[in-house]
This record gives structure tokens, C-alpha cells and sequence, in this order.
């Protein structure tokens, strides 16, 4: 028998506080439909994931991917940073 490798789920957001040690914030957003009007709405939701290295700042760009519970709120882990803030 083959196999199946399992996917994890990985999703792409912004990060909105980088201030805890080896945790991010990120901020997922998402348009939903409104039932009535028909007119799309954007929804947001914030993901607190696993930062190893504190590699990542406010305003980036990344890809986290869902993993085991790693506290009692985190349960993402950092993939990749896609697109770094312009630091000032």
C-alpha cells in the first residue's frame, strides 16, 4: 500500500504584532456574500503561529501552516515571509 502524505492547511495573512517571543499575530482576511444584498463583505480573523527564529516583523507578508496545538492559543507555525515591510 501507498502512502497518502497528509496535507496540513496553509493559508496567507498579514502579521498585526510581533511583539511575544517566537509568536506572530496574523491577520486573515476573507470576503463572504452577504445573504441579502449580494454585496461581498471582507471578514478577518487572527491566527497566532510559531516564529522560531523572530524572523518576522509588523506588516509582512506570510504563508503559516496548521499544526499540532503547540500552547493554549497557537496553533499555526511559520511556512515562509512572501513580502517584508519597508522598515523605517
Amino acid at each position: 500500500m501507498v502512502e497518502k502524505e497528509k496535507s496540513s492547511r496553509t493559508i496567507t495573512g498579514t502579521v498585526i504584532s510581533d511583539k511575544m517571543n517566537k509568536t506572530i499575530v496574523v491577520q486573515v482576511e476573507r470576503k463572504v456574500k452577504h445573504p441579502l444584498y449580494g454585496k461581498y463583505i471582507r471578514r478577518f480573523s487572527k491566527m497566532y503561529a510559531h516564529d522560531e527564529d523572530n524572523a518576522c516583523h509588523i506588516g509582512d507578508l506570510v504563508v503559516i501552516q496548521q499544526t499540532r496545538p503547540l500552547s493554549k492559543t497557537k496553533r499555526w507555525k511559520l511556512v515562509e515571509i512572501l513580502k517584508r515591510e519597508e522598515q523605517q
